[in-house]
């Protein structure tokens, strides 16, 4: 989810490992956001001396966190943004979004279709236990069990074996060779263009989950209560959906962290500017609708970067089968692809961007963000410009008319035509911006309507993921991987399809991009262009635009480093000028 975003499913790797959704942007009121001094990129604060040890910092989410705090079971951002304090990975992604060594040094042999990790010296989990291969090895066991019901399958289901394991057919994982303590070689089905991107790479720790069955780890007590980890920081105290409070990990693998700790805090957004003002938060994703507020404080160093995520709005197509484990299409309601275009043409994208985000951001007509390599150019695609005419014609070929003259349109059999909007609460923007894009809606005639007000962040994403019927369009966000793979959220088999939108063409084309034709960099950019001209064209959402990320930390805070993805690189190198003075 997630979600970041509001809507991010911070995920955090290929597409398939979406950060997971998000809430409803990265600045936390809607789409994502990030600055700097000056530039846009990746920065780290000034030096501002030697650092010093000591000292605790408040780090900042607008949307309270569900609790699942390990990695192959979180969902949303919220959940993200405390696991990056407390968690490392086999393979790190840096600011040029490839995939380099993190606590395991790889090596890939394409002719015999394996995968080395090499565990680095000395890392060992916060309960003091040394990282071993079985522990990595337990994460893709775990990940491909068929009581396992998160949205990572897909980032396992290349290693041989896996299929079966995963249907119940067997009792292992063949491709999965644990050699030693350190080794661990994976025997995958294909070597594709973006497997150390998309390979599952976070280990569980087997010693501590021992005795949890698979359907019982979501609600333990080792993962809602006393989570473990090998980051920098440890958990010291959980309060349910508000606060965390993380101390440093003396024994952290790359080094003991400079602060003493980190609160992770749930805060109101419309109080944001003010708690940065007063130093009651330290860092955050500043709300993009505060931006000016917060940008003028003297207190902040303000970091932005273009965001690997995009806003959009997303049509209810059908409902996804747990039994098969696919998304299947059986809503007609949207299926007239003349009424989505009506719909997209409807919605002033610009508009609601300039009013609620500061204009932090930038269109997209595909789901495909500028700062992706892989993005097609705008020449090939249909920009769905606001044209609230064009849009009444759409709907007059589409045989939505007004026949009652209540000023809104019925559907062509003349029964009433009337669309719930779902959309998350949580910040100053959300009640105005919703009312927004209902309005536009209702101006060329369609009877839209908030469907029964807006929800807080976690029953947002449990009535959308679990296809409520009374859902049928809904505002979220994505962000997405360094690698432009939209296997995770766009295939049949996928569960974050929330549009639950099968197509069959859309199938073939993800696999071709992952193909060993798509080894060649232009020929696997021209798969994504062709996709991209297909979504365009089909529509299964209305994409709205992809944010610029705005962070601020507080100057007494160094070494602050951000990039696409994230302002917690490094974390145990930050240190504040204060710590001598810090309780």
């Amino acid at each position: 989810m997630k979600k970041k975003f509001w809507f991010l499913l911070t995920l955090v790797f290929a597409l398939s490992m979406v950060l997971a959704a998000c809430a409803d942007s990265t600045s936390s009121d809607g789409d994502g956001e990030k600055e700097g001094d000056s530039d846009s990129g990746e920065k780290t604060e000034a030096d501002a001396g030697e650092p010093k040890k000591g000292g605790n910092v408040t780090f900042a989410f607008t949307q309270p966190f569900q609790g699942l705090l390990e990695r192959g079971l979180y969902e949303g951002e919220d959940d993200d943004l405390i696991l990056n304090f407390m968690t490392d990975a086999f393979v790190d992604t840096n600011d040029e979004l490839e995939p380099v060594p993190g606590m395991a040094d790889f090596e890939v042999d394409e002719e015999n279709n394996t995968v080395t990790f090499t565990i680095k010296d000395g890392i060992k989990w916060h309960d003091g236990e040394p990282l071993v291969a079985e522990d990595m090895a337990y994460a893709y066991e775990v990940i491909a069990h068929p009581d396992y019901e998160a949205s990572r399958y897909a980032n396992v289901s290349m290693i041989e074996g896996a299929e079966a394991y995963h249907n119940g057919e067997a009792d292992s994982i063949s491709g999965i060779e644990v050699v030693d303590d350190k080794t661990l070689v994976l025997t995958l089905t294909d070597i594709a263009p973006n497997t150390m991107s998309n390979l599952w790479s976070y280990p569980m720790p087997k010693h501590y989950y021992e005795g949890i069955a698979v359907k019982d780890l979501p609600e333990s007590d080792e993962v809602r209560k006393n989570p473990i980890g090998t980051g920098p920081f440890k958990v010291k105290n959980i309060v349910p959906g508000e606060m965390v409070e993380l101390e440093k990990f003396a024994d952290y693998w790359q080094g003991e962290p400079y602060l003493d700790g980190v609160v992770y805090k749930v805060i109101d957004a419309s109080l944001a500017s003010g708690a940065l003002e007063n130093g009651e938060v330290d860092i955050m994703a500043a709300p993009s609708s505060q931006y000016e507020e917060v940008k003028a404080l003297d207190n902040v160093n303000i970091y932005e970067e273009a965001s690997l995520g995009f806003s959009y709005i997303g049509f209810k197509f059908g409902h996804w089968d747990k039994e098969e484990k696919k998304n299947i299409m059986d809503n007609e309601k949207f299926q007239n692809k003349k009424l989505r275009q009506a719909m997209s043409y409807a919605i002033d994208r610009q508009g609601i961007l300039d009013s609620f985000s500061n204009g932090l951001g930038e269109l997209i007509e595909a789901p495909m963000p500028p700062v992706s390599w892989a993005k097609a150019d705008d020449s090939e695609l249909t920009t769905y410009d606001y044209d609230p005419e064009k849009a009444k014609e759409l709907l007059k070929e589409a045989g939505y008319e007004d026949t009652n003259d209540d000023g809104f349109v019925e559907d062509p059999d003349g029964n009433e035509f009337t669309v719930n909007f779902d959309s998350m609460s949580g910040s100053d923007i959300s009640e105005p911006r919703a009312q927004y894009i209902i309005q536009n809606w209702q101006d060329v005639g369609i009877n839209a309507k908030i469907n029964g007000g807006l929800k807080e962040f976690n029953l947002f994403y449990d009535v959308v993921e679990n296809d409520d019927p009374s859902v049928e369009t809904f505002m979220g966000a994505w962000g997405l991987a360094s690698d432009p793979d939209p296997t995770g959220l766009w295939k049949e088999d996928d569960l974050w399809n929330y549009a639950r939108w099968v197509n069959e063409e859309s199938d073939k084309l993800i696999e071709k991009g992952i193909s060993d034709k798509a080894f060649d960099r232009e020929y696997r950019k021209q798969v994504y262009a062709d996709w991209q001209k297909l979504v365009n064209e089909e529509l299964p959402n209305i994409f709205l635009y992809a944010p610029v990320d705005v962070y601020a930390a507080n100057k007494r805070l160094q070494n602050v480093h951000t990039n696409s993805f994230t302002s917690q690189v490094d974390t145990h190198l930050w240190w504040v000028k204060d710590a001598d003075d810090a309780e």
